[in-house]
């Protein structure tokens, strides 16, 4: 145990100084004039009252403990590192394509929803792409925002400067959302079907450095029968991310529970804390003053 003001705990010479008084004074001798009597010398009894007239000096002693202010040291503790993830979701025409029961988009947007509850306490972004980038829900651990999305950016309803696929133009969006969040990992999840001409001469390498910079780990989706763009291997892969092809809506949501295990959530232990401890002197003391209201009644010295 240790003191927020270990000085004051020098004021406990005065109950130390009270209680050698107590039990060293000798004004205590009285003759009392019995005729033919024997006087017993009554240690018993003298060794009783000294102890009920010690209990005030110890009720001081624990005040004095209480007003030095003990404290303890909590044991350290772990909490939950914070991931910022950004999906990046292809709204193109060609997302419209047939995907299991319904449309790419659907499938998407379906599997998205099923992650979110793998990674409950972390941050999730929403950002929709075709020839423009549009940051539908910013970064946030409610999760609501995303849960209603689908609806609104249907790729049949949307104009004509969303039907091509700039994943380059998008990834760097998503880099700039991310690098506002100054604590916790950074990843984005790219789901896609197309190839995109913007990773071309070498601008993928460009994107992956960057990416490397900010601490981001890329993970692609290419929900197409198609090949798996080049490019886009390699912004995965230097990133130290990877990329799937998933080939029906299944597949799609392991996908998605794999990229949950190879990007664990992080702990990091805290740093212990002092936390006052008056509790075990609170209890102390007032048993202490249990004790002496008792030994009033009776336990005490009179000398008449």
């Amino acid at each position: 145990m240790s003191f927020t003001y270990p000085a004051v705990l020098f004021l406990l010479l005065i109950p130390a100084l009270l209680l050698m008084w107590v039990w060293r004074r000798r004004a205590r001798r009285i003759v009392l004039p019995f005729d033919h009597g024997v006087a017993r010398r009554g240690r018993g009894l003298r060794v009783m009252i000294d102890l009920a007239e010690s209990l005030p000096s110890l009720v001081l002693g624990v005040a004095i403990v209480i007003l030095a202010g003990p404290v303890r040291t909590s044991a350290p503790k772990t909490k939950r590192v914070l991931t910022n993830i950004e999906f990046c979701v292809d709204v193109s025409g060609s997302m419209t394509a047939r995907f299991g029961e319904g449309s790419r988009y659907d499938g998407s947007m379906e599997a998205i929803d099923d992650f979110l509850d793998y990674r409950e306490g972390d941050a999730f972004g929403l950002t929709f792409f075709g020839n423009s980038v549009l940051h539908w829900v910013p970064l946030t651990s409610d999760t609501t925002a995303v849960r209603c999305a689908p609806p609104f950016m249907r790729p049949e309803n949307l104009p004509r400067w969303f039907n091509g696929t700039e994943i380059g133009k998008a990834l760097m969006a998503c880099r700039e959302v991310l690098e506002s969040r100054s604590e916790g990992d950074r990843m984005i999840i790219l789901v896609s079907d197309g190839y995109s001409s913007d990773l071309s001469n070498g601008r993928d390498e460009e994107i992956a450095r960057k990416m490397r910079e900010s601490g981001i780990v890329v993970y692609a989706i290419h929900i197409a029968q198609s090949e798996l763009p080049d490019a886009v291997i390699n912004v995965t892969a230097l990133t130290g991310g990877a990329v799937f092809n998933p080939g029906d809506p299944g597949a799609l949501k392991a996908v998605f529970r794999r990229i949950d295990e190879m990007q664990p959530t992080r702990l990091e232990k805290t740093s212990a804390e002092s936390l006052d401890d008056f509790e075990p002197a609170c209890w102390a003391g007032l048993s202490l003053l249990a004790v002496c209201l008792i030994a009033a009644f009776g336990v005490r010295y009179t000398p008449w």
